[in-house]
C-alpha cells in the first residue's frame, strides 16, 4: 500500500510538471514557487517578500500641498506595490471619518497598508516627558488600528546630553513595554526603529527586544543606518537583527552614502526565511532624482528582487 502510494505521487508531480513543459511554463517556474506546491516543504523557512513604499518617499509633495494621502494611495497603483506604509506627519488628522475614508480607499484599490509609523521618542530625561511620550504611542496605535494597519514605527531617540546608554536603553525598554501591552489587544506590532542616537547598533536594539520580551515587539528594520564598529560592520548588524523585523525600510545607499549591496542584502534575509514588507523610503540624497523619476526606478529594482528571492 504505501510502495503504491509513493507511486502514485512520484506521478502525479511527474505529470504536473509534463504539463507545464507541454504549456510551454516549465522552464520558467522559479524554484521557490516550485517548492510550495510541495506539501513536504516546510513553508515557515521558506522567504516571502512583498513590496511596499513609504510615503515618506514623497515627503516634498506631501508637506507642501502637491500631494495627499489620497493621492499616495492612488500611486501605489500606479507603482505596481503591493502596500504602503502611512507616515503619520502628512496625515490631514486623525478624525475617524478622514482615516476610515482613507482604508476605504485602499480596499477599494487593493492597497494594503504594511503599517504607519510615528515620529514619537522614548527616550526623555524627564520622566512626565515619558509618560507624554507613552501616551502619544498610544493614541497612534488607536489611529493605525482605525485605519486597519496592524504595525506601528516607533523611535528611540537621541542621547539627552548627561545620560548614559545603559540609563536610556531602560527608558526604551519601559516605554515599549507598555506600548506592547497596549498594542497587544489590537494584534497590532510595534517596531522599533534602528534610527539615529539610541538604537543605531544592533547589540542595543537587541537587548530591547530581550528585555521587552514580547510577541508584539520587533525591530523597524532600516538597513541604511547601523554604525560599522570593530566587530561588526553593517551588513553583520542588519543579519543580526532580521529575526525580528517587521517592516523593512530600503535604500540603496548607507548614510554615509556608500552604495548598498541589494543583492546581498536580499540574499540574507532570504537565507532567514524572512517574510514582509520591502519597503522603499526613497531619498534622493544631496544630487539624486527627485521622487517622481526615482522612486519607480527603485521599487523596480526592490520588485526584481523580491521575485528573485521570494515564494511569491
Amino acid at each position: 500500500m504505501m510502495n503504491s502510494t509513493i507511486a502514485r505521487r512520484q506521478f502525479l508531480k511527474s505529470a504536473g510538471a509534463g504539463a507545464l513543459v507541454g504549456a510551454g511554463l516549465g522552464m520558467n517556474v522559479p524554484l521557490a514557487h516550485a517548492e510550495a506546491a510541495d506539501a513536504n516543504v516546510d513553508m515557515s523557512k521558506s522567504p516571502r517578500f512583498l513590496t511596499a513604499c513609504c510615503a515618506y518617499s514623497y515627503r516634498e509633495q506631501l508637506t507642501h500641498g502637491k500631494m495627499t494621502m489620497e493621492d499616495f494611495i492612488l500611486k501605489a497603483v500606479e507603482l505596481r506595490v503591493d502596500a504602503v506604509d502611512m507616515t503619520v506627519y502628512f496625515l490631514k488628522s486623525t478624525d475617524p471619518g478622514y482615516l476610515e475614508g482613507l482604508r476605504h480607499l485602499a480596499y477599494k484599490n487593493a492597497v494594503a497598508f504594511s503599517g504607519a509609523a510615528c515620529g514619537s521618542s522614548m527616550v526623555q530625561a524627564d520622566a512626565a516627558k515619558r509618560e507624554e511620550v507613552l501616551k502619544q504611542i498610544k493614541s497612534w496605535i488607536d489611529v493605525t488600528e482605525r485605519l486597519g494597519a496592524s504595525h506601528l514605527r516607533i523611535f528611540a531617540g537621541p542621547l539627552p546630553a548627561g545620560v548614559t546608554m545603559p540609563q536610556a536603553t531602560t527608558w526604551v525598554v519601559e516605554g515599549m513595554k507598555a506600548a506592547c501591552d497596549y498594542a497587544a489587544p489590537k494584534g497590532i506590532m510595534l517596531g522599533l526603529e534602528d534610527h539615529a542616537g539610541v538604537s543605531q547598533s544592533a547589540d542595543v536594539c537587541l537587548e530591547i527586544m530581550h528585555r521587552v520580551n514580547s510577541p508584539y515587539a520587533g525591530i523597524n528594520l532600516d538597513v541604511t543606518h547601523f554604525i560599522p564598529n570593530a566587530t561588526q560592520d553593517s551588513y553583520a548588524q542588519i543579519a543580526a537583527c532580521i529575526p525580528y523585523a517587521t517592516v523593512t525600510h530600503i535604500r540603496d545607499h548607507f548614510d554615509d552614502q556608500t552604495p548598498i549591496d541589494m543583492d546581498r542584502l536580499w540574499q540574507m534575509f532570504a537565507k532567514s526565511g524572512h517574510k514582509g514588507y520591502m519597503s522603499l523610503e526613497y531619498e534622493p540624497g544631496p544630487h539624486g532624482e527627485p521622487a517622481e523619476t526615482g522612486v519607480p526606478k527603485a521599487l523596480a529594482t526592490i520588485r526584481e528582487l523580491c521575485h528573485k528571492y521570494s515564494s511569491v
